[in-house]
């Protein structure tokens, strides 16, 4: 990171930091909920896994 060429002068640096520090790029999120999204997932899993069942049954396969 010392590299010369790959530092912003100082004039650069601080209208970053102004930017960065501004909160203009800050949003307000939900919270992450894993449980729901494991539930969304073994819905969707489950869901697919009986349309393949039952398309097997169709054709004879099982």
């Amino acid at each position: 990171m010392d590299d010369p060429q790959k530092r912003l002068y100082p004039e650069d640096q601080a209208r970053l930091e102004k930017v960065l520090h501004s909160g203009v790029n800050q949003t307000e999120r939900k919270p992450f909920r894993i449980w729901r999204l494991l539930g969304f997932i073994w819905l969707v899993l489950g869901g697919l896994s009986a349309a393949s069942y039952w398309i097997a049954l169709q054709h004879g396969v099982i």
